[in-house]
């Protein structure tokens, strides 16, 4: 019997309107493939509500905080609807940037130096802030802990822009992140299954890879498909990704961001659930490989569980 799609994309987070651009190219995927698709926005609806058939398999295209974090996923988990990509407690620790970078330590994969602030009263303590002014050397980059797609970071280059962004962060969201930063390509490599499809290089035109430079293409990034590195890196970087994927225990397909320099690659993030739009990365990376985007949400289908 052909299984029933639930399509789960929109949201309630921040970044909600690439989430819907995922579930467009989503559905018109699935409907190609000959499923029988229905979408379903959570902001609109509430998932705990849900009806479904015994073979409905929930596609997940949400991104961000509730999408990714692990929420919806234990939700899906109470109901017992088999669900694409990772399950909710490697969902919960791929998207707490902290909680990621320390399993990545403790499995010798390099990621860059870092100082987690959640205090709301952080300026009145004088050490703390001169601590991280000597620990860091500009330029010093804040993220929050728990966003995805590039939202709310700042690459600072003095202790004005800094203090001013930080101060700013901090106000918008509960744990920040200040992070050293790396130089050098930007390299990201797709996961499906445990297996990497491929790396590729960005070039942005952009002061950095940011949200407009993922998402707009008058942005004008530059997308290399392989990554202009030597072989020997190139096979180096996707073990590392493949590596990264497992040791988080994640499922279906990851996208892993990297930083290279000096002949080394420093591990960002590993994103679970990874854009499809027209721009996103995975979906370069699996045609190049000569996966067609509705075969790549074929295989991603296949994985569909519930498994925490």
């Amino acid at each position: 019997m052909k299984k029933h799609i639930l399509l789960i994309c929109g949201g309630h987070s921040s970044e909600r309107a690439i989430s819907l651009k995922t579930g467009k190219a989503c559905l018109n995927a699935l409907k190609y493939l000959g499923y029988k698709t229905k979408v379903f926005d959570p902001k609109k609806k509430d998932i705990k509500n849900l009806k479904h058939k015994s073979n409905t398999i929930v596609f997940n295209a949400l991104h961000g905080r509730y999408g990714e974090d692990g929420t919806i996923q234990s939700i899906l988990e109470q109901i017992k609807v088999p669900y694409t990509h990772s399950g909710a407690l490697s969902s919960m620790l791929a998207m707490n940037k902290l909680a990621a970078k320390l399993i990545f330590l403790e499995n010798n994969i390099l990621t860059p130096k870092y100082f987690q602030i959640n205090e709301s009263n952080f300026f009145k303590n004088k050490k703390k802030l001169s601590l991280i002014l000597k620990k860091f050397k500009f330029p010093i980059v804040i993220k929050p802990n728990n966003d995805g797609s590039s939202i709310g970071v700042t690459i600072n280059n003095n202790k004005k822009e800094f203090l001013k962004n930080l101060k700013l962060s901090l106000k918008k969201f509960e744990n920040v992140l200040i992070e050293e930063f790396i130089g050098g390509q930007e390299i990201q490599v797709a996961v499906l299954n445990g297996k990497a499809l491929g790396a590729i290089e960005l070039i942005p035109k952009r002061k950095f890879y940011d949200y407009k430079a993922k998402y707009s293409s008058k942005a004008k990034t530059s997308h290399i498909m392989p990554a202009n590195v030597k072989k020997n890196f190139y096979f180096k970087v996707l073990k590392i990704a493949e590596k990264a994927h497992k040791i988080l225990k994640c499922r279906g397909v990851t996208r892993s961001d990297f930083k290279f320099y000096n002949k080394k690659f420093y591990l960002l993030e590993t994103n679970t659930q990874p854009g499809m739009t027209k721009l996103s990365l995975v979906p370069e990376i699996a045609s190049y490989k000569g996966i067609k985007f509705p075969n790549l949400i074929k295989e991603i289908i296949k994985d569909a569980s519930i498994n925490k």
